[in-house]
């Protein structure tokens, strides 16, 4: 039986939410990459503390990836999980090589920009077809970004 039968939602009135947790699926996958990274090569007098929190803060991604792929197969649509797709579907690219949180967050600070900016167009998109669970979900993201955002803000103040 299709999932989509017994939540009453339409495939066809999906296609613009679907697209959308596709292209956030790709984004997400890339920042975790990207956050990995940033733990592993930061140095500097805030070494420990950002260390610590860029696990938190790709640990916090993972799941939101995993969140985003199951929200997918409940639309009945099959998340995309090679990475050279990935790669060329992402408006995040990858970074590497940077060392100093000077660079790395303004690095995030500008993914943050366009992983919020997407999850808004999704919100808006699955309101219009009455997808509740989505707009849900978005907004929860929505809620541990602009936490990270205020964080980000104050250690680039």
């Amino acid at each position: 039986m299709n999932v989509l039968d017994i939540t009453g939602l339409k495939a066809e009135n999906l296609t613009e939410v679907v697209k959308g947790l596709e292209l956030l699926l790709a984004d997400l996958q890339v920042h975790y990459t990207n956050l990995r990274g940033y733990h592993w090569h930061v140095k500097g007098k805030d070494f420990a503390i950002l260390h610590e929190r860029f696990e938190k803060m790709y640990d916090e991604v993972a799941d939101k990836v995993d969140e985003v792929a199951e929200r997918l197969l409940q639309l009945n649509v099959e998340p995309e999980n090679r990475y050279s797709v990935i790669l060329a579907k992402s408006e995040i690219k990858e970074v590497t090589g940077l060392t100093s949180p000077e660079t790395i967050l303004p690095e995030i600070v500008k993914t943050y920009k366009t992983l919020m900016a997407l999850e808004r167009s999704i919100i808006e998109k699955a309101g219009e077809v009455n997808d509740e669970t989505t707009v849900a979900i978005m907004s929860d993201f929505l809620v541990g970004q602009e936490k990270d955002a205020w964080f980000l803000a104050s250690m680039l103040s």
